[in-house]
C-alpha cells in the first residue's frame, strides 16, 4: 500500500510541477484537445481548471464526462496522464480562489459571470519520469552498444 500512495504522490508532485496539460474530450465520435492551466489539489482528490461558459466544454463534459489531462515536461522527460471523470461547476468562492495570473489573459476579474470551473476528479494515472534527455540519450547508445534494455527513470501505473 506504500507503494501505492508512493505512485499517486510522484503523479501529484510531477502534475503541479509541470502545471500546464492537455485536456482531452469527447465531442461525439472525435477527441479535442486543448492546452489548459491546471490547479491541482492533492487534498480534494481534483484537479480544477478555469473555463469559459461559451467554451463548448461543458457540453461535451456533460455528454461524455471522461477526460484525459497529458501533462509533459519534454525537457525534463517527465511525463503524467490522468484519467478521470470532469464536471463543470459554477463556484463563484472557488473562481476567487483558483484566480491567478493565466486567467487574466482571458477575463478581466474573477467576478466575471462567464467564468465556470471544470473539476477533474482523477481514477488512474500512468507517470513516466526519467533522468533527463542526455542523460537518456547516453543510456540508449550504451543499451544499443551492449544490447541491453536501458533503464529509462521510472515508471507506474496508479489507481488514484
Amino acid at each position: 500500500m506504500a507503494h501505492d500512495e508512493d505512485d499517486a504522490a510522484k503523479v501529484w508532485d510531477l502534475a503541479e510541477k509541470i502545471g500546464f496539460c492537455m485536456l482531452t474530450t469527447q465531442s461525439g465520435s472525435d477527441l479535442r484537445a486543448r492546452p489548459m492551466s491546471a490547479y491541482s489539489e492533492r487534498i480534494d482528490n481534483a484537479f480544477y481548471f478555469l473555463t469559459d461558459v461559451a467554451s463548448h466544454k461543458d457540453e461535451e463534459i456533460a455528454r461524455y464526462p471522461s477526460v484525459c489531462l497529458a501533462f509533459a515536461d519534454s525537457k525534463g522527460q517527465k511525463y503524467v496522464s490522468v484519467s478521470g471523470t470532469a464536471e463543470i461547476q459554477n463556484d463563484r468562492e472557488k473562481i476567487r480562489d483558483l484566480w491567478a495570473t493565466p486567467a487574466k489573459a482571458w477575463w478581466d476579474n474573477a467576478d466575471d459571470p462567464s467564468i465556470r470551473i471544470l473539476k477533474v476528479t482523477p481514477l488512474f494515472a500512468e507517470y513516466w519520469d526519467s533522468p533527463g534527455t542526455i542523460i537518456s540519450y547516453i543510456k540508449m547508445a550504451a543499451a544499443a552498444v551492449s544490447n541491453s534494455r536501458p533503464d529509462m527513470g521510472e515508471t507506474a501505473k496508479v489507481e488514484m
